[in-house]
């Protein structure tokens, strides 16, 4: 019985440390245009070890009506050229 507590607790502080936000997410220099978003687009890009041009392609998407309007439509579409050219050409 002792056994399937420890199991329990150790599993218990896991999924805590998995639905609690890092507290390097819960800030943001220079604005708030991702503080705002449910899942700042970072840690999402982090959890799911996307490569540098995807993350790019994600930020920029995520931000656009919050920050850089057209030009940050631009540098995604720029991005997805990028990734093309890397992986297709």
């Amino acid at each position: 019985m002792k056994h399937l507590q420890e199991d329990l607790k150790t599993h218990l502080e896991s999924l805590q440390k998995e639905i609690t936000p890092k507290k390097a997410y819960e800030k943001q220099v220079g604005g708030s245009h991702y503080k705002d978003m449910a899942i700042q687009p970072s840690q999402f890009i982090n959890e799911n070890k996307l490569p540098f041009a995807e993350g790019s392609v994600i930020k920029y998407i995520c931000r656009h009506a919050a920050k850089g309007k057209e030009q940050d439509i631009d540098k995604a579409i720029h991005y997805l050229e990028m990734i093309k050219e890397r992986d297709y050409s």
